[in-house]
């Protein structure tokens, strides 16, 4: 993990980027941490909060694609159980691709982008929903960087 965040440090935006890509998607990595490293080596709040949101968003719609896909044995190497499936499925019964907001919660997020995707729900929705809720968890740690 150092690696990668090291790498990030050095690439500035374009490495926050691919580590919230990475973390979005199947791999376990906080790119919050890499966020508020290069905050305070001085990049521009915004600028990190709309690459983490973007990068995250896309590792997110990979998690929906291999939903969509139908494949278990691909959803299980992602790490995520039948139990998680099946509380996820719970969870956005009957809500649809809005419910794509809150894929930023931890531990439960890739199963909700999975569901979508094996839900079939709405892209550019899911996307669109997504985004806003990855947006608003980045900007709330920028946001409570300042204060420090």
């Amino acid at each position: 993990m150092e690696t990668l965040t090291q790498f990030a440090i050095e690439w500035g935006y374009l490495g926050l980027f691919v580590t919230a890509f990475v973390a979005g998607s199947i791999f376990p990595f906080s790119s919050e941490a890499v966020l508020a490293a290069l905050i305070a080596v001085g990049l521009s709040p915004v600028g990190c909060v709309v690459a983490a949101a973007v990068g995250n968003t896309l590792g997110g719609m990979t998690c929906y694609w291999i939903g969509s896909l139908g494949k278990a044995e691909w959803i299980r190497k992602l790490g995520i159980s039948d139990e998680k499936l099946e509380k996820a499925k719970r969870f956005l019964a009957g809500r649809g691709a809005w419910m794509a907001f809150f894929a930023f919660l931890p531990t439960i997020g890739e199963a909700i982008a999975v569901v979508l995707g094996l839900m079939r729900s709405n892209p550019r929705l899911t996307t669109f929903a997504m985004f806003i809720g990855k947006a608003l968890r980045y900007g709330l740690i920028a946001g409570g960087m300042s204060l420090f």
